[in-house]
């Protein structure tokens, strides 16, 4: 490196943003995630004694994914090597491969691939990694916000171990924010700054788990306030609200939090009181809460906790969502109510939900194959080794219905979608009884 690459470098690293700077060097720096790095967890043993297999680190923004994979590029003895999916062709691959090929011939040094957002790699790009994973010339370090399971090739999940980072805890970001602030040396240090509690606390509350929103908020705020005369940058709770554009929801008199009265509002459309429901819808948009959380909420709702039994209540929770967007307040107010007093007006069934969640456990916990009949037998030389034969098209028979095996075998038998008595789902319930018999 000669020096004006040394000086580009250190450049850039100064000016870089704090999230990138504050980024842990070291396991002992990462903040959370003790479920899967703490000092008796297989992660933290294999990166402490560098003998890393290909991984997989799925989880949402901000909870880092990409912060363990340059921990272990700090500790690693190999060769580690770093590209990013969205921008990535195969030359770049193949550059990867071949420079790891010859390290690994002449040197016998192993190279670590991390590629980030790995979920944005097609199939074929997915494909073309893989035997140089099979073969030991790389190790794969994948980080995705989409679930690898249907996202990444099964065969490089295969020859993988994924870990799911979950969002930081407050008491995590807090720490995080204490020591961006104290920091000289990679944080704000120099500009003496005092973070009050309560601003610390709704930053750490409102980032949702992202520590790189938490600090870019922080960054923001103590590069654009001016020092006050003890000489120092205060960063109080109005200050903090406006550097995350997040207004301070603040509550009556009462002393009821944000969430005690978000509970209480889904708890209300959940157990069919309209009034309720739109009592505490009235509460949250006179404290300023921001509409499409609500609109969000209700959704969420429509779908969890009425389901089948009213298809038409997440029809009218999507459609108010939308006017939302467009109206603003005050009279966004008004499909919201509606959709309230729709939703929680509606009979209720949570058998989509369970269904789901019972399916998701399954998908899991099971490994799986899809039954010869119902497999695609339209690619080139499927239908020579038998994908689709038997498969009985429903169309053909009495009420359109067929019996015929649709789970895998593994799960033959299974239920995980049973309707209610409740609403249209009680049609679902006659219907399925009807063709089942009539078959």
């Amino acid at each position: 490196m000669d020096l004006f690459d040394y000086m580009k470098e250190q450049t850039l690293e100064n000016e870089s943003p704090l999230a990138s700077r504050m980024r842990p060097v070291t396991l002992e720096e990462v903040a959370g995630q003790e479920h899967i790095i703490g000092k008796d967890k297989l992660l933290y043993r294999a990166i402490k004694a560098d003998k890393l297999g290909s991984v997989i680190f799925y989880g949402p923004p901000g909870t880092g994914k990409t912060t363990l994979a340059k921990v272990i590029a700090n500790t690693t003895s190999a060769r580690f090597k770093q590209i990013n999916a969205t921008v990535a062709g195969k030359k770049d691959m193949e550059e990867v491969v071949k420079e790891a090929q010859q390290h690994l011939g002449m040197y016998g040094k192993k190279t670590i691939l991390f590629v980030d957002e790995i979920h944005r790699f097609n199939k074929g790009q997915q494909d073309y990694l893989l035997p140089f994973v099979e073969d030991g010339t790389l190790i794969l370090i994948g980080a995705t916000t989409e679930n690898p399971y249907f996202e990444v090739n099964s065969a490089l999940l295969s020859r993988s171990i994924v870990f799911e980072l979950k969002p930081l805890e407050k008491e995590d970001i807090c720490k995080i924010l204490e020591r961006a602030v104290s920091d000289c040396e990679r944080g704000m240090g120099s500009y003496h700054a005092v973070l009050h509690e309560d601003a610390k606390s709704f930053l750490a509350d409102i980032a949702g788990g992202d520590a790189r929103a938490a600090l870019n908020a922080l960054e923001l705020g103590i590069l654009t306030t001016q020092k006050s005369e003890d000489g120092k940058i205060h960063i109080d709770l109005e200050t903090a609200s406006q550097c995350i554009q997040k207004r301070v929801v603040r509550y009556d008199k009462t002393g009821d939090n944000h969430y005690d009265t978000t509970s209480a509002f889904i708890k209300s459309m959940r157990g069919s009181d309209p009034d309720a429901a739109v009592f505490y819808l009235a509460k949250m948009l006179y404290a300023g809460e921001d509409i499409k959380f609500i609109a969000r909420r209700i959704m969420i709702c429509a779908a969890e906790d009425v389901g089948n039994a009213d298809p038409q209540a997440l029809q009218v929770a999507v459609a108010a969502a939308q006017a939302v967007e467009r109206l603003g307040m005050p009279e966004a107010q008004i499909p919201l109510a509606q959709a309230v007093t729709y939703v929680a007006s509606a009979p209720k069934s949570n058998a989509a939900y369970m269904a789901i969640a019972e399916a998701m456990e399954a998908v899991k916990n099971t490994k799986t194959t899809v039954p010869v009949h119902l497999q695609d037998s339209h690619y080139k030389g499927a239908a020579k080794m038998g994908h689709g034969a038997g498969y009985k098209y429903a169309h053909d028979y009495p009420n359109h219905y067929v019996e015929q095996q649709y789970m895998p075998s593994e799960l033959k038998g299974r239920v995980f979608y049973n309707p209610t008595e409740n609403g249209y789902e009680q049609n679902i319930r006659d219907y399925f009884k009807k063709i089942k018999e009539n078959s």
